[in-house]
């Protein structure tokens, strides 16, 4: 009988030590963190899965879902986006790099964070960007890439370092992430770097050489 009491009580006291564990995980990364966590790892049996950046949910401009898996299999140049930034017209730039190479996705990110640069509705934002530069390549939603109400597509994005070593937060509009076809982050872009540059360029073709 003592035995058994032995054992109840170091059941307890390990299911105390776990809900600690839990709370102190829950308090270093914060929501978006664990909920990044729990999007990324699925536990099946004793086998644990990475689930890979292009499972993660974001709609398209015109409110389809799952965006991010149309472009499963494909490298991606993610890259938040704005009508009214002295940056705009690097659409054009964005534009030739999608016709140069079909192999890469180009995914403009409409965001309004940055001074109010992009204010408009989803009928405003798809109509500037065809009229004005010949837009072809796929918007998604707007959404925020910073703060508290960060979209999880950027809280997975931002540890990736640019050419400077700068990580975390998006700096302004234009900043561009190029995405292997596994969905890893392969290299990041300041957003003053054009997006026909070299290194840029450079990046590109690697990707899409494998």
């Amino acid at each position: 009988m003592a035995r058994l009491f032995v054992g109840v009580a170091r059941l307890f006291v390990g299911a105390a030590r776990l809900l600690v564990g839990a709370a102190r995980l829950f308090a270093g990364v914060g929501a978006v963190g664990v909920a990044w966590l729990f999007a990324g790892v699925g536990v099946v049996g004793r086998r644990v899965a990475t689930m890979s950046l292009y499972d993660i949910g974001i709609a398209s401009l015109a409110g389809e879902p799952d965006e991010l898996g149309r472009h499963r299999g494909r490298p991606t140049l993610i890259v938040n986006v704005a009508s009214r930034c002295g940056l705009t017209p690097q659409y054009a730039g964005l534009e030739r790099l999608a016709q140069r190479y079909p192999g890469l996705t180009v995914l403009g990110v409409p965001c309004n964070q940055f001074a109010g640069q992009e204010p408009g509705s989803p009928e405003e934002i798809a109509e500037f960007c065809s009229a004005t530069y010949g837009v072809t390549f796929p918007l998604t939603e707007k959404v925020e890439v910073n703060g508290s109400g960060r979209h999880p597509l950027y809280a997975a994005l931002i540890d990736a370092p640019d050419a400077d070593g700068h990580t975390g937060d998006v700096r302004w509009n234009f900043e561009k992430f190029l995405v292997d076809a596994e969905g890893r982050v392969a290299a990041r872009f300041a957003p003053p770097v054009d997006p026909e540059s070299p290194e840029v360029v450079a990046a590109v073709e690697k990707v899409l050489a494998g």
